[in-house]
């Protein structure tokens, strides 16, 4: 309770500030709402699969999931920010992946974690959702925010992005190979090689 009070008093002075009341208290609701929603198909979905009614039973900390998403209307307004933490300083785009690294390192070892593990990671995710595709900008008559600099993406480090990108071109490229197969569609190379064939055929009339 003493965290969740804490937490709330500074991050959402910070974001009313710049939203207004009623803006902060309709991302809250929705938030909250949303991440309670996504948690319970969750267990529901884990107790049918595994039949371990602990599931079921296991009581959640629902505020934790607000506390989440204030962090990532904090990398939204004020990405460049820069946080003291402890001797380290870290920009405030930094903090809801570092929260959920944390969280998800953390479960591996407590098992009491697991209480509030899914409420953080669903906090940051219907967050980002909700600010990066529904929330209203008065100020620049904008609807989300598409910037790069929010993207899901963003939430991960510059090599993990190159990674995820290579392994997304080389999907793409396997894909559209197996198509251009399966409709008789000579893949690039082929076509490279018949261009070729074809310019000596030329050259050797000639």
């Amino acid at each position: 309770v003493i965290v969740s009070i804490v937490g709330l008093l500074l991050f959402g002075k910070v974001l009313e500030s710049l939203w207004g009341a009623k803006e902060l208290l309709k991302f809250i609701f929705i938030v909250n709402l949303s991440t309670s929603a996504c948690v319970f198909v969750t267990t529901i979905v884990l107790y049918y699969i595994t039949q371990e009614e602990s599931y079921l039973y296991t009581p959640v900390s629902r505020f934790c999931g607000v506390l989440s998403g204030l962090l990532v209307g904090i990398k939204q307004i004020l990405p460049d920010q820069e946080l003291n933490l402890f001797v380290l300083k870290i920009s405030a785009k930094w903090i809801p992946s570092i929260v959920a690294f944390i969280s998800v390192a953390v479960s591996f070892f407590i098992k009491e974690s697991m209480s509030y593990l899914p409420i953080i990671l669903f906090g940051i995710y219907m967050s980002w959702i909700y600010l990066h595709y529904f929330q209203r900008r008065l100020e620049v008559g904008l609807k989300g925010d598409p910037s790069d600099e929010f993207s899901f993406s963003s939430f991960f480090p510059g090599f993990l992005r190159e990674w995820g990108q290579r392994a997304l071109e080389q999907r793409l490229v396997e894909k559209l190979a197996a198509v251009r197969n399966a409709e008789g569609t000579p893949s690039p190379k082929q076509q490279l090689k018949q261009r070729e064939d074809t310019e000596d055929d030329a050259f050797d009339k000639v």
